[in-house]
């Protein structure tokens, strides 16, 4: 894809809002009273959003039509945004990246990272020798995220039984991750990707329009083979229960 095509709801975005502060400032005007232009700097909001929202000078014809013109174009905006965020969203988990995308029947690609102690993890060591199950998880210590990592930690035991390795995998830091570690004594691999390679690498789709990294488990058996995913932002641990019932079935 050129640069016009991955970018073209971005671009008018940007283009539709270059105006915004101009109408804004005409509606302040209204709004308040004024024709100085010191009132778009001051730090007074409720009257404009009672004046955006309802219909504080019913009297006011100039008022009435300009806030109907600012309320479409602010909708306007804001389906630009939402747009952008759903292409970028949908472009990075279909057919342009389908050929790159880890999915049911693919092998898990070669990667190396740090894991919580500094150490190089390099996923190859482990091919061949255990099932897998890898986790993508957007963010340590927050609620979603300890909720799933401490129910991996608890259920560690009956993943060892299946021969799986759990390991954990987000974008924050070494230091962050051993911290992490450390306060819910996780007794688990977890990688550090910082800068998301791994994270696309597998493709990972994304949540909330793009903003929010997936939560992806990824099942591989022995060989090195996806024989499960499972995606849920909402039901985090879930994952764990899913990857159980998948390594049961592998025995």
């Amino acid at each position: 894809m050129n640069f016009l095509y991955v970018n073209f709801w971005l671009i008018l975005f940007i283009v539709w809002g270059l105006p915004l502060t101009i109408y804004r400032s005409k509606f302040r005007k209204l709004i308040y009273k004024t024709d100085s232009w010191t009132i778009n700097i001051k730090p007074v909001f409720m009257k404009e959003i009672k004046g955006l929202l309802g219909n504080i000078y019913p009297d006011n014809l100039e008022y009435r039509k300009f806030r109907n013109f600012y309320r479409f174009y602010l909708s306007i905006y804001v389906l630009l945004f939402i747009f952008y965020f759903n292409f970028k969203s949908y472009s990075q988990t279909t057919n342009t990246y389908e050929m790159d995308k880890t999915d049911v029947g693919s092998t898990i690609p070669s990667f190396s990272l740090k894991d919580q102690n500094g150490d190089v993890f390099n996923i190859d060591s482990v091919i061949g020798k255990k099932n897998l199950v890898i986790y993508f998880y957007p963010k340590d210590d927050s609620p979603g995220c300890t909720k799933e990592a401490c129910s991996f930690r608890d259920q560690f035991d009956v993943f060892t039984e299946a021969n799986a390795m759990i390991i954990g995998i987000s974008g924050q830091s070494v230091k962050s991750h051993k911290e992490f570690a450390e306060k819910y004594r996780l007794n688990y691999t977890l990688l550090s990707d910082e800068g998301n390679k791994v994270r696309k690498l597998f493709n990972v789709p994304t949540d909330l329009f793009g903003l929010l990294p997936g939560r992806v488990t990824y099942i591989a058996n022995k060989e090195g083979k996806v024989v499960f995913v499972f995606n849920s932002q909402i039901k985090a641990e879930k994952h764990i229960d899913e990857a159980l019932r998948i390594l049961k079935e592998l025995k």
